[in-house]
């Protein structure tokens, strides 16, 4: 125990029901505590490190939490992780610890120092605790992290910010490989995947030279404070929550969820205004063009999109409808298909008295859809047209100031070729089309107009057995896979399911490419007969670890957990000879992962590292998914993976975007990127 814990002050607190103060008490973080001053003075890391090693003197590594247990956790585990944080100084990830009962963690891994509340009662109203969340970039937080840490800014131009002025980096590809990194903060990037990202898939044979030389000068340019650390089988760039600005953004639009839920429309916009502050132009303007940066810009602006649709559904709450129409009109303009702004601004005219320019916003979009993909508008875009007509009392704002705002449709597009290819793509989409909220587009693109007709004769069965949910489009194209990018991209798509052809060939085609490569989601190439959910041994899932294996087990477990199916992952035996053990541990691994999200019986398999092992293993699955190779640009399939299309067994490849999966947790929407690997 601390040695200037105070019985009484735990007392007292718990007498008081006060939560802060009796977590604060418990870990001895009082207003009084050297590490405080230490922050406010901007300790140096020698000081730091000498604070560290006088406080494990006087308390050891952990502090012993047995005493107290039964007054103290009732109390904590009343108030959310986000006001706990933000009271004490720890992270949100060891405040939940401290939650289940388990040990509070060392000072070294607290996101910053513990800061004194201004008073007791702060943590029970959160904009009494804004003032205590350090801003991104300003004196304050550079006085609560521990000096000589980097902040580092991809929401805009890339930049490195040190203690005192930024850090100049050097040319196009050094920039690339930090970029990279940033992208993939605090998770390994294989040199594969860096040499194949930096070449655009064409790498040359002094590949892994030239990675190794970028990550060499990186680190220079980083000097002493470089984070970036070799890790099999490639890199991976530490940072605390508050070194990224991609980071804080995510954290203060998950703040203002909370305050969202919690019925305070007022805090939430104001985080949300902080968030969207952080932005200083489009993310990595200095590497747009660069192909490995394609689908990670989208997607940054998507979140960047959706927070500022969050805003405004705040500002509505807030009666500021009238000042919102000028901003809205320009950004339904922008982004004419985005139904959301444009059911945002028919709100906002209709509750300014402007009904009829309200319900002219409505022609518009539609005739955008149809124009576009060939697409009606959305049911809740129709239905608001229709309350808009009947002058429906709930839109009135009286009404709705406490209601929370309709979630968006968690979209599923399926691309199909043919007759053929869209039984096999509705198939695979209808267990998930069973769970709530979701909604599927079927769009067939053609190339010649007078195929328009018997394409759209082909849609209308699904559309008429299909559910209400199900729409239907075809339409023209000159660039399919730019087009199918777009559509994906405007209604917020967590799923592409392409029918694919000429899979067997050793590069996959251009189109199929180009796709993989720019959508922000997850894409799945769908080959063999429609899947037959009645019968077979369940999925399976060809398993390494990789990062598209990891996207084909979130679809498989997704898919699983719709269809009440066995997922089996699929791994290799031991080889004594090259000294490699069996991938059991992996498989139990990536089991846990999937068994922690949904419950999906998860079971191994193992095979001898050879195709026919792999194939013989497969023979009785109701579905195969597997994950691209790393190396698909240049390798297409693989000769293993291609061989996977001689099974019995239809079969699915994976190739992971970086939007959030379909299993995804619906919070993690508001995140770059999630993955049962996390």
């Amino acid at each position: 125990m601390p040695p200037h814990f105070q019985r009484e002050q735990l007392e007292r607190a718990i007498a008081s029901a006060s939560p802060v103060e009796t977590l604060r008490a418990r870990t001895g973080n009082d207003a009084t505590h050297g590490n405080d001053a230490a922050a406010k003075r901007g300790a140096t890391t020698a000081k730091r490190k000498r604070e560290l090693r006088e406080w494990e003197e006087k308390h050891g590594t952990l502090l012993d939490l047995s005493a107290f247990d039964r007054e103290i956790l009732p109390l904590i585990r009343n108030v959310s992780l986000t006001e706990l944080a933000r009271a004490t100084g720890l992270s949100r990830r060891y405040v939940s610890v401290i939650r289940r009962g388990e040990k509070v963690p060392h000072p070294r891994h607290w996101t910053s120092f513990p800061q004194p509340l201004s008073s007791p009662q702060a943590i029970g109203d959160p904009r009494r605790c804004r003032s205590h969340r350090p801003q991104f970039g300003s004196v304050s937080a550079g006085a609560v992290r521990s000096a000589g840490l980097l902040e580092f800014h991809i929401l805009g131009p890339l930049e490195v910010v040190g203690e005192r002025s930024g850090i100049s980096l050097g040319g196009r590809r050094q920039r690339a490989t930090l970029a990279i990194l940033l992208l993939n903060a605090n998770r390994v990037v294989s040199i594969d995947r860096l040499a194949d990202d930096l070449y655009a898939g064409a790498a040359p044979v002094t590949a892994l030279k030239q990675v190794q030389r970028q990550i060499s000068e990186l680190r220079k340019a980083l000097g002493s404070t470089s984070v970036i650390e070799t890790r099999s089988p490639g890199y991976v760039i530490r940072l605390a929550p508050d070194q990224l600005d991609l980071s804080v953004f995510e954290e203060l639009v998950a703040d203002a969820s909370e305050a969202g839920l919690a019925g305070d429309p007022r805090l939430a916009a104001d985080l949300l205004r902080q968030a969207l502050d952080l932005w200083r132009g489009d993310p990595l303007a200095d590497l747009t063009y660069e192909s490995f940066a394609q689908a990670a810009v989208e997607r940054l602006q998507e979140l960047r999109l959706a927070a500022l649709e969050h805003r405004i559904d705040a500002d509505l709450e807030l009666g500021r409808h009238e000042e919102l129409v000028a901003e809205l009109d320009q950004l339904v303009k922008d982004y004419p298909v985005r139904e959301r702004l444009r059911a945002q601004l028919m709100l906002a005219l209709y509750r300014s008295g402007r009904q009829a320019d309200a319900l002219e916003i409505y022609r518009h979009g539609r005739e955008a859809l149809l124009d576009g993909f060939g697409l009606e508008p959305g049911p809740a875009l129709r239905q608001l047209e229709h309350q808009i007509l009947a002058q429906d009392p709930s839109l009135e704002l009286r009404l709705r100031a406490t209601a929370p705002s309709e979630e968006p449709a968690r979209t599923i597009l399926a691309a199909p070729r043919d007759e053929a290819g869209t039984s096999r793509l509705v198939a695979l989409a209808e267990p998930l089309m069973s769970l709530p909220g979701r909604e599927l587009i079927v769009a067939h693109v053609v190339e010649d107009e007078r195929e328009l007709v018997v394409a759209q004769e082909m849609l209308q069965p699904i559309r008429e057995q299909g559910q209400a949910t199900t729409r239907i489009a075809a339409f023209t194209s000159v660039d399919p896979a730019a087009d199918l990018v777009r559509l994906a991209t405007a209604y917020d798509v967590e799923l592409v399911l392409l029918d694919t052809q000429e899979l067997t060939v050793t590069r996959l085609p251009k189109d199929v490419v180009t796709l993989l490569k720019e959508s922000p989601a997850d894409v799945a190439m769908v080959a063999g007969a429609p899947v037959d959910w009645s019968g077979g041994d369940g999925i399976f899932v060809p398993f390494g670890g990789a990062e598209h294996d990891w996207a084909a087990l979130e679809l498989a477990a997704w898919l699983g957990s719709a269809a009440g199916s066995t997922v089996r992952l699929v791994g290799t035996r031991a080889d004594p000879a090259r000294g490699q053990r069996d991938a059991s541990l992996l498989l139990a691994n990536a089991s846990l992962a999937v068994q922690r999200l949904v419950g999906v019986i998860v079971e191994p398999v193992l095979a001898d590292a050879t195709a026919d092992s792999f194939l013989e293993a497969l023979e009785n699955a109701t579905l195969v998914v597997a994950g691209l190779s790393a190396r698909w640009r240049t390798e297409g399939l693989g000769s293993v993976r291609r061989s996977f299309l001689g099974a019995r067994p239809p079969v699915v490849f994976v190739h992971g975007g970086p939007r959030p999966s379909g299993l995804a947790p619906r919070d993690a929407r508001t995140r770059f990127s999630w993955s049962l690997a996390a």
